[in-house]
């Protein structure tokens, strides 16, 4: 693909003239277009401040010989968009903005694409597109929110602590006063919500699969380094042009391995095992759950930040970043230094001067928080091709558990009746048709948890869902369950009382019920009717595929 196909020679003339419409001279024209996928909104924390970062690197493109044309991508927040029916249109628009980005980039033949997301879905959808198109690429994100301070609680905090005071203030351990301090102080600043949830473990990642600069996953959003950042953005995709260093170049088989591996060491959200797999798919690599397992088994959890624990993304910036976790983690050669980076270097060169300036946010490979990574892909007879735990936000007590399962077929329900008090320690609370296409979309479920976590329960009930859990999550909250209930999963057979075992260190999660009664179940099961039943929620669910794949959309 080439500029040159919509600028050059007599027949195309009127789309000169289209282009000086718009103000573009003679001499702009002759330079290579560079597209801008701007992602601004005002209604994203994350996304609020993003016509700054563009603004930077359009300032960068100029500086490389290139003419900067910027195009919008929409953008939702999962904070604001949790806990109601707009958590159905979130997962979705993944497909709707690496669809639209692909679609602006070929209907005008950009040279190559500058990207700029920052929340949830909009950096995986980002990295899938920049593999379908494969021209040079760069992802400058907007950077992370800072973490904020209320007067009870010693910790910093985020938007999680926000939603854990919902369940604290129903079980009287804060007032209402306390709560609306920390809706007024937990989210200070603009930027992706502060701990590592789903938007900064995908910033993090870009830099692991070489198509975000060193600092693009954890430098805060209002820092002015980022606005540096953006202009090396900027120049840096010049370069990728010159050499003609595309995504695919980069984004390899080692470059997932590696991804993952980083995800384990950091303790990444378990959306990255919905992310990971869907932008591998674009690139034409095959990446599965039990990939995952296997690479958790060698990978030491080197970081806990929040959910996980009471550090945050600013905390891993100072403490030297992506860079310095990659540094410590080749240290055991669990790496290929070898994969070229849009830094014109390797992994190996980007991190050679990298430094572990804090070992408590970051610890050393000698001494990790666990000898195994972050996240855990459990099976069994209720999970038969897997489901996904953020084993680094568990506490200790709950690695294994056993209890009766409490069935609810709808997050509503649910959350009313963790608020109802009608949820007991030992339970096992199952929620069910939330999955890719009975959702649809996949709902994030960050309120039951979190109200859980704040009536001093997530150490001792465990969540199972064919839906999936947000990044700020903690507790043994399995999600991805696969297949899911709407097409006849075995969670959609999981009866009130019956008994399942979770073993999260052996990778195991088995309904206590046996193989005849299940299949006698089988037997009686319907298909369910949609929740929703028009627009565009229908025609995804008709093409998404299962969790355990990534949730792509195939036809």
């Amino acid at each position: 693909m080439s500029s040159r196909v919509v600028v050059e020679g007599a027949q195309r003339a009127p789309h000169r003239s289209l282009f000086k419409a718009m103000g573009y001279t003679d001499e702009e024209l002759k330079k290579p277009l560079i597209g801008i996928v701007n992602s601004q909104n005002d209604i994203v924390p994350g996304h609020i401040h993003l016509d700054t970062i563009v603004d930077a690197v359009k300032t960068g493109v100029l500086m490389g010989g290139g003419t900067p044309i910027t195009f919008p991508a929409i953008a939702v927040c999962d904070g604001i968009a949790m806990g109601h029916k707009g958590m159905h249109y979130s997962l979705v628009t993944r497909e709707l903005i690496a669809d639209s980005v692909e679609a602006m980039a070929y209907a005008h033949g950009f040279d190559a694409l500058v990207m700029v997301p920052n929340c949830d879905k909009n950096v995986p959808a980002m990295l899938m597109a920049a593999a379908r198109i494969n021209v040079p690429t760069v992802i400058i994100s907007g950077g992370a929110m800072l973490a904020g301070k209320v007067t009870c609680n010693p910790n910093d905090v985020s938007l999680s602590s926000v939603f854990e005071a919902v369940g604290s203030v129903a079980t009287g351990k804060l007032t209402d006063e306390e709560l609306y301090e920390y809706e007024e102080k937990a989210c200070p600043t603009c930027g992706s919500c502060s701990g590592m949830f789903t938007a900064n473990s995908m910033n993090c990642l870009t830099e692991v699969l070489g198509l975000g600069l060193p600092g693009n996953g954890t430098i805060p959003a209002v820092y002015s380094e980022r606005i540096r950042l953006a202009k090396q953005a900027g120049l840096k995709v010049m370069e990728m042009l010159e050499k003609n260093i595309r995504p695919l170049d980069l984004m390899t088989d080692k470059a997932f391995d590696n991804a993952l591996t980083v995800d384990m060491a950091l303790g990444c959200s378990t959306n990255s095992m919905l992310h990971l797999p869907a932008i591998a798919y674009e690139a034409g690599i095959e990446l599965s759950l039990e990939k995952a397992n296997e690479i958790s088994e060698r990978t030491p959890n080197l970081c806990r930040l929040s959910p996980a624990g009471h550090h945050h993304i600013q905390d891993l910036y100072e403490a030297g970043g992506v860079q310095a976790v990659m540094k410590e983690l080749s240290k055991k050669d669990l790496l290929h230094l070898d994969i070229m980076t849009v830094t014109g270097k390797t992994i190996g060169e980007n991190i050679e001067s990298s430094v572990n300036r804090n070992n408590t946010v970051i610890r050393n490979i000698e001494e990790p928080y666990s000898a195994t990574g972050g996240i855990a892909v459990l099976k069994g007879n209720i999970a038969p091709l897997g489901c996904v735990v953020k084993r680094s936000a568990v506490a200790d007590e709950m690695m294994k558990h056993t209890g009766p399962a409490r069935i609810f077929d709808s997050e509503e329900d649910t959350i009313k009746a963790i608020l109802g008090g009608d949820i007991k320690a030992g339970d096992v609370v199952v929620i069910r048709y939330e999955g890719p296409k009975g959702g649809p979309g996949m709902r994030e479920m960050l309120s039951p948890t979190s109200a859980l976590a704040g009536m001093g329960l997530d150490k001792q009930v465990a969540l199972l869902t064919d839906g999936r859990f947000s990044g700020a999550t903690k507790g043994a909250s399995i999600g991805h369950v696969s297949p899911e209930a709407a097409v006849g999963g075995p969670i959609a057979l999981v009866q009130e009382g019956d008994i399942i075992s979770i073993d999260i260190p052996n990778y195991s999660i088995h309904l206590e019920v046996d193989d005849a009664e299940l299949e006698s179940r089988q037997k009686e099961w319907k298909p369910r009717p949609p929740k929703i039943d028009k627009g565009y929620l229908v025609r995804y669910a008709a093409l998404v595929t299962s969790a355990n794949t990534g949730a792509v959309l195939k036809a």
